[in-house]
């Protein structure tokens, strides 16, 4: 049901990033003896922009090629037919949906780099927040341990985490120390396919080279693709619960 609002709202914004530039253009029709072509041109870019800050990628393309086509059509000799005879129009319309299109991949990108350093502050913010709580020396290990629990569930995009203070038993899949995901012997693509959805998936807490429990991490309803990132700040957060239990045995 989200996926196919999440797409509904995808076309709408699509389909109004095409019609838009033909608002427009029309608009300035009243007006086009006194504004230049080029000046025409730059209103048309920034519905472009306006279009690509939506974050989807069809809306910007589809403004800058409607924008093309309705300057071609209102603006431009001979009126209200879809050709082009000043040579100088036609450099413009290029340029047009030459720069829309890079504007829209601009802002993309843009968007992409800001979503991206917001998670990595994330990610840093909760390492630190669990070091404070190591470092303050609390006097319920169970509290770490279910603070960090919640983090991974949050950070990998699971279903459920749960502490195992035993260390005999060995789960199907494994988060190893670099961040990989083990089962059977072989890596898994956990990007591209996912974390195993059929088992559990452990992730060893450890401190200095001896492992004092483990979290049991359970992704069976949804599909988790977690990045290496994100695998390897779990791992950190494990670690920090493992320094825990082994500056303060007695809590465990």
């Amino acid at each position: 049901m989200r996926v196919h609002v999440i797409e509904r709202a995808r076309t709408a914004v699509v389909v109004v990033a095409a019609v838009v530039p033909a608002v427009v253009c029309a608009a300035i029709v009243p007006f086009r003896a006194q504004i230049e072509n080029t000046n025409a041109a730059l209103v048309l870019v920034l519905v472009v922009v306006g279009a690509a800050a939506t974050g989807v990628r069809w809306a910007g393309i589809a403004a800058a090629l409607a924008s093309t086509v309705w300057f071609d059509f209102f603006l431009t000799q001979p009126y209200q037919r879809f050709s082009i005879t000043d040579r100088a129009d036609v450099e413009t319309a290029v340029l047009l949906t030459i720069v829309g299109v890079a504007v829209t991949e601009v802002a993309l990108w843009g968007r992409r780099q800001q979503a991206r350093a917001s998670r990595q502050q994330g990610y840093l913010s909760g390492v630190v927040q669990t070091a404070g709580i190591v470092a303050a020396g609390s006097s319920r290990t169970e509290d770490l341990i279910e603070h960090v629990a919640d983090q991974l569930v949050d950070l990998l995009g699971i279903d459920d985490c749960h502490f195992d203070s035993r260390t005999e038993d060995v789960a199907p899949a494994a988060v190893v120390r670099d961040g990989t995901v083990v089962r059977g012997g072989r890596d898994l693509d956990v990007e591209r396919f996912g974390l195993p959805t059929d088992c559990e998936i452990e992730l060893r807490v450890q401190h200095d080279g001896i492992t004092r429990g483990r979290f049991l991490l359970v992704a069976s309803t949804r599909l988790a693709c977690p990045s290496d990132a994100q695998r390897q700040v779990a791992v950190v957060l494990a670690d920090q619960v493992g320094a825990a239990l082994a500056t303060h045995p007695e809590l465990s």
